[in-house]
């Protein structure tokens, strides 16, 4: 289903909203750092919706992204097949 949003004439506008959009989104999260709420996923949604047409909200998702994984890499690292095990495991052996 095409609307026609691809017209050359419709892009700023399409843009706009988008803009509009994303940093609705970027400010909500950020409020929610400080407010009770899911901000660690509200500012991605708004980032990744201005990334589809600013390239300098696509390199700071690139870059919230390595970062979360880093955290996630030191909060959960991971381990070799023989050191993990499981609490099932660990109680059957006994």
């Amino acid at each position: 289903m095409n609307l026609g949003l691809s017209h050359p004439a419709l892009r700023p506008v399409r843009r706009f909203f988008i803009a509009l959009l994303g940093f609705t989104l970027l400010a909500i999260g950020i409020a929610l750092i400080v407010l009770p709420g899911p901000a660690m996923i509200v500012i991605p949604i708004g980032l990744a919706i201005l990334a589809t047409e600013f390239v300098w909200a696509r390199k700071t998702l690139r870059r919230v992204k390595e970062e979360a994984s880093r955290l996630k890499e030191r909060v959960m690292p991971r381990k070799n097949g023989s050191e993990q095990m499981t609490v099932f495991e660990s109680s059957v052996e006994k």
